[in-house]
């Protein structure tokens, strides 16, 4: 953890719908005209999968639905839909479904795409915190301070793995030329929680080392202002930008454009990848990508709401809120799947949470998951 010196606040998530809030930040607002229509949809204790599912009902095509990301189903979530503007009649299947609401319509010249969003609105409720509300609400104002001067790891949450992990060990089956069950999509979704997993698994080494907070000779680090990427010449020259949170580390999701890095940076990805008895050549048939290896907390408001403590938090696109409520609560929320650099065992074949499989873009990148849980 991020935050392993700091107490947690303890509790328990997720009694109710509506302890879990979820508001989709859009990158862009329907224009008012247009081929499309797009929605502002509430859906409550439902997966945006079974949103999709009604409209395909009505006759329209998987490829006529446009979702900028999945949303959990254990929530009270808020995201836009598109569909063709000539089956507007469809949204009656939307309206007629219970724990569903539309507020809002209007047109747009082009369908909504995969992570055509900003990131999400979190609003969270946590209740029986240790200790009671008062000294909940104290403790986690330190370990949020503590967070919005750290960053918060961006790890993959376990939803990006399946039920029990399998999604990456799948994708390790595939590399190696094994059989898997599904298509050459389903393949592809399979490697590409392989990448993660290879990630997250990085992610927590260096965490472990104590480079959470810095850069290494050879890393591609990103500017959170700009999010502009160079290449780290001179690690400790550097660093000081890290721990000010101006920059971090981006990690490796391998492939054609994304190589093995140089440096001290190029020694630990091959490290990791030695653990899985992978080489870099294995993903040349992938695109690849880099994901950055810690995200802003934004926007944070705490209060306490009787008994128990509610939190609200922004987060870009891609990251996961079980991540910051672990850190927050110091417990197991979706503890995320990687390989331990203290057990030396792989955390993804066992405990991990069961979500919804994820939506992926070309290569097979989950780009908006909104926590996806």
């Amino acid at each position: 953890m991020a935050t392993a010196e700091l107490a947690g606040v303890g509790g328990r998530i997720r009694a109710r719908p509506d302890d879990f809030r979820v508001e989709e930040i859009p990158a862009y607002l329907p224009q008012g005209s247009g081929s499309h229509l797009y929605l502002q949809v509430e859906k409550r204790n439902l997966t945006t999968r079974e949103l999709v599912a009604a409209l395909l009902a009505r006759g329209l095509s998987e490829r006529q639905v446009g979702v900028a990301g999945l949303k959990d189903k254990s929530a009270v979530t808020v995201q836009w839909l598109s569909l063709p503007k000539r089956d507007e009649a469809a949204v009656e299947a939307l309206e007629a479904m219970p724990g569903v609401r539309v507020l809002e319509r209007a047109y747009h010249k082009n369908k909504l795409g995969i992570g055509h969003l900003h990131g999400n609105r979190f609003t969270v409720r946590i209740r029986e915190p240790t200790g009671g509300a008062v000294k909940a609400e104290a403790r986690a104002r330190s370990v949020v301070g503590a967070l919005e001067r750290r960053g918060v790891p961006n790890f993959f949450g376990p939803q990006r793995f399946g039920r029990f992990g399998m999604n990456a060990v799948d994708g390790l089956k595939v590399l190696r030329g094994e059989s898997v069950p599904g298509g050459q999509r389903l393949k592809r979704f399979f490697v590409s929680a392989l990448q993660s997993l290879l990630v997250n698994t990085l992610l927590a080494e260096r965490m472990h080392r104590g480079l959470f907070t810095s850069v290494v000779t050879g890393d591609w680090a990103r500017k959170h202002d700009t999010g502009g990427v160079f290449l780290v010449e001179d690690g400790a020259a550097e660093s000081p930008r890290a721990e000010r949170l101006e920059i971090s580390a981006t990690l490796p999701l391998y492939g054609r454009r994304v190589p093995v890095s140089q440096g001290q940076a190029g020694e630990l990805e091959h490290l990791v990848l030695a653990r899985f008895g992978l080489r870099w050549s294995a993903f040349v048939s992938r695109r690849g990508d880099r994901r950055p290896s810690r995200v802003l907390l934004e926007d944070t408001r705490l209060r306490r709401v009787g008994d128990d403590l509610e939190v609200a938090f922004t987060l870009r696109k891609g990251s996961y809120a079980t991540v910051v409520l672990r850190e927050l609560m110091k417990v197991d929320v979706d503890a995320p799947v990687a390989w331990s650099p203290a057990s030396r065992s792989q955390a993804g074949a066992a405990g991990a949470a069961t979500g919804d499989a994820g939506t992926a873009d070309e290569d097979g990148y989950e780009e908006a998951s909104g926590d996806v849980g």
